[in-house]
């Protein structure tokens, strides 16, 4: 069983790393699963450019020669690509009960609960951005809210881990929070992909033996190798909410 895992690419936002995502793209083996797991786009009612429409034609293409799973987020949901291929559209997937694969959106109780105080952070961000600061991704700018921000990773993630534990996988792997990290809480490995609208940009690798985060900055060529270059992003360790969540695929 092997497979590569990435989410929160926001294609069309002004803040897709386009050009590193391309070389990471043409360096991934076609005898692997290739998951998007969610926000793979920003906007799906905005107009694609050519180069960003480029990419979204490839995984079509891709999914002629190798399983493409798109797992729907917040952002891409409802969406349809153009070229979709034999691309398997989900809200959720899973390896076997190796792997549960979901955005994380579905397991995030603060940003519904949030809206007002969002709402109002989004407009103070864009008027920053007006006055001459250095424009960055919105959710890159709300770490520096570190209290708001870490609470809503941890919620996603312990809800994630939660879900995992009572219906059996051994992991779960979210996008959602632009965080990258890989925990172990309750004996479930937890992992986030991060995003690709900041650097370092990360993936989850899956193999016969190993489930692993991965920074893609390390080489081109660790797609294709069988290396242990497993990137460790965070070495906090929680304690797992006692709430589970039951969602619907």
């Amino acid at each position: 069983m092997k497979a590569i895992v990435v989410s929160d690419l926001h294609i069309g936002s002004r803040y897709f790393l386009r050009e590193n995502f391309m070389q990471f793209l043409e360096n991934v083996p076609q005898d692997i699963e290739f998951i998007l797991n969610g926000d793979i786009i920003n906007n799906p009612y905005a107009k694609m450019n050519t180069a960003d429409q480029e990419i979204l034609n490839r995984f079509g293409e891709m999914s002629l020669q190798q399983k493409v799973v798109w797992v729907r987020g917040n952002h891409d949901n409802g969406y349809i690509p153009d070229n979709l291929g034999k691309i398997q559209i989900k809200q959720h997937h899973s390896l076997e009960k190796r792997l549960f694969v979901t955005h994380g959106d579905f397991f995030d109780e603060v940003m519904p609960r949030s809206q007002m105080f969002i709402k109002a952070f989004k407009m103070m961000h864009d008027l920053r951005v007006k006055l001459g600061a250095r424009p960055i991704h919105v959710a890159q700018y709300a770490k520096k809210w570190k209290s708001f921000y870490e609470y809503l990773r941890k919620n996603v993630m312990l809800n994630a881990v939660n879900y995992a534990a009572a219906n059996g996988f051994e992991a779960v792997t979210c996008g959602h929070t632009h965080f990258a990290e890989e925990q172990f809480v309750k004996g479930i490995k937890y992992l986030n992909t991060g995003a690709w609208t900041e650097q370092p940009t990360y993936y989850v690798r899956v193999t016969d033996n190993e489930i692993m985060l991965k920074n893609t900055t390390a080489s081109a060529e660790l797609l294709k190798s069988h290396g242990t270059d497993t990137v460790k992003v965070s070495s906090d360790h929680h304690q797992p909410s006692s709430q589970a969540l039951s969602p619907h695929n």
